[in-house]
């Protein structure tokens, strides 16, 4: 007898096979080009799962630990692939499991589409056995979110589903499917991709006039600055970008999520901005005369104070999402559009200069910082070890090339400001959610999306175990994945808030840990504890020369903060160097 995907290999134009909605559903998927997808089965998924497996071939299924873990994943996936990622759960407690990674998703612009079961059509609402209403639950963090009731609609729906969710503003897409849409057969006539919704203007249209008045700021400018943000990756205009700021000749700084966007090295990218950023960066935002933003959301840790950001400056906003020009930060010339279509238009327009004495007072801001920060976190003289020289022997150690995941707190920050991203989507992390537990699982899917990169995860002690139990989706995919724990044994982030503004009252964050070596060498992961400063390089090239996945655990100084600062309430200018 012929199995549902045999019968699906060739259809003519016009012909129709009877199927059931869960394999319209990986049809559509295949169709789409997905190839991995990151999910958990249980009973309202059941029959998705059941025609999975007469697809083993064309759909590559990794059985995650926990649905957070597997949502992360999908994240991971999608933001070093630049494709959607793909999560599949069940109902009830499988589904609120995802909301916290759509939460995720939809603050950094990741592009998901995630299925989950649902409950037979006729018992939705009488509290049925994991029944949860899940397009209520998520519809705050999501992009669009739609449940499937009958299985004719699972076509057209997966379609709309995978264009949301990668057009415009890139984001999180659920589709509740119910267990008898699952499982109900109909005439499947065939996959066809969406391209267009009415209503549904994913791309704000370019208005020349707005970008003349941009490029003739831009051109008498003395003091212009560039803010680029993850805009730039997300809209593929990496190449674009670069054009823009080196005949422009401005200095650039990047947010959190655009960092990779240009080199690191390139000479005119200045640095981080915000709150743990780099000393000059913070400052001149409020000496600048032009302030060009493209691609970034004025997110507060940025901005630090409103009242007090920019005021001097008149402001150029590129941004694909029309909500966030003037949302924060009033623009003086908005120009919405996506920015691989208005930079070309926009470096066409200005004149090539170079801004010499301005980029020299950049370069002395960092000469500070350097002195007086930079210098001792990357070659420190104390007995223990610092987060920033771990960093910079694996920068030394894997040229600048590797993906670097990380988790949420110091050693994310101290990781941001201090690894080298060679190239774009190279720099995986939390940004506007911050979540903890992010980094293990959102490293397996980065491996995924980008099979031929060195994917070093870097993780706190207090992060790590909140998904640690994903150290067996490594063991069962024997997916290689390299984790650095910088263990403070400390919640150091909390920490270093607790020291500096309420009086070193350590309100529950010394945290105590497992033996985490042992814990990886349980799923068969090889691991070290280094504690001397005397063996740290030697297990780095042994973490990065070990086939398959390595554990390596650093003990760091338990006290050490991350500088510079601005601290809450303050202004970018106020930034703290100690």
């Amino acid at each position: 007898m012929e199995t549902a995907q045999e019968t699906l290999t060739a259809p003519a134009a016009t012909e129709t096979v009877n199927v059931s909605g869960s394999v319209a559903l990986l049809e559509a998927l295949i169709a789409e080009g997905t190839d991995t997808i990151f999910g958990y089965p249980g009973g309202a998924i059941m029959p998705i799962y059941d025609a999975l497996f007469d697809y083993n071939d064309k759909l590559n299924h990794i059985l995650v630990r926990h649905e957070q873990g597997g949502i992360h994943a999908g994240q991971g996936y999608a933001r070093t692939s630049g494709k959607v990622g793909v999560v599949f759960a069940t109902s009830g407690p499988g589904a609120t499991n995802l909301v916290t990674g759509l939460a995720d998703a939809q603050i950094d612009s990741t592009p998901l589409v995630c299925i989950t079961g649902q409950v037979f059509a006729h018992l939705l609402g009488t509290d049925a056995f994991q029944e949860t209403d899940v397009i209520n639950i998520t519809t705050p963090v999501t992009k669009w979110n739609y449940q499937v009731t009958d299985a004719t609609e699972i076509p057209e729906v997966i379609a709309k589903a995978f264009y949301i969710a990668r057009s415009g503003r890139p984001g999180p897409v659920l589709i509740d499917i119910t267990k008898n849409a699952q499982i109900q057969l109909f005439d499947f006539a065939g996959y066809k991709p969406c391209d267009h919704i009415r209503s549904y203007r994913p791309k704000p249209i370019v208005r020349p006039q707005y970008i003349q008045q941009a490029a003739e700021l831009i051109n008498s400018a003395q003091k212009p600055f560039i803010l680029f943000g993850q805009g730039v990756i997300l809209g593929g205009a990496e190449q674009e970008f670069k054009a823009f700021v080196e005949k422009s000749g401005i200095p650039a700084a990047w947010t959190v999520l655009g960092a990779g966007a240009i080199p690191s090295d390139h000479p005119l990218n200045v640095g981080m901005l915000g709150m743990h950023g780099n000393y000059g960066p913070n400052v001149l935002t409020n000496e600048c005369d032009v302030l060009i933003a493209i691609g970034m959301r004025f997110d507060d840790r940025v901005t630090g104070r409103l009242d007090k950001y920019a005021k001097q400056a008149k402001v150029v906003h590129l941004d694909i999402d029309p909500a966030e020009i003037d949302k924060n930060v009033k623009s003086t010339v908005p120009v919405w559009g996506d920015c691989k279509e208005t930079l070309p238009l926009l470096t066409k327009a200005i004149e090539k200069k170079e801004h010499t004495e301005w980029l020299a007072k950049f370069n002395d801001y960092t000469r500070q910082e350097v002195e007086a920060v930079i210098h001792n976190e990357l070659n420190p003289t104390t007995p223990e070890m610092t987060m920033g020289e771990v960093v910079k022997h694996l920068n030394e150690l894997t040229n600048g090339d590797a993906v670097i995941v990380t988790d949420v707190g110091q050693h994310q920050m101290v990781a941001c400001r201090y690894a080298k991203f060679n190239s774009t989507r190279s720099n995986v992390t939390s940004g506007g959610l911050g979540t903890m537990g992010f980094a293990l699982p959102a490293a397996i899917g980065a491996k995924f999306g980008a099979p031929n990169r060195t994917v070093v995860a870097i993780i706190g002690d207090g992060g790590f175990q909140m998904t640690c139990q994903e150290l067996g989706t490594i063991m069962q995919s024997g997916v290689d994945v390299k984790v650095i724990i910088l263990n403070n044994r400390f919640l150091g982030m909390v920490r270093q808030w607790q020291e500096l503004f309420n009086q070193r009252r350590y309100s529950f964050v010394d945290i105590q840990s497992p033996d985490f070596v042992a814990l990886a060498a349980a799923y068969r992961i090889p691991g070290k504890l280094v504690d001397d400063r005397a063996d740290l390089i030697t297990a780095l090239k042994e973490m990065l020369a070990t086939p398959g996945s390595f554990l390596l655990e650093v003990m760091v100084t338990k006290e050490n903060n991350v500088f510079p600062m601005v601290p809450q309430g303050c202004s970018v200018s106020e930034i703290r160097l100690k």
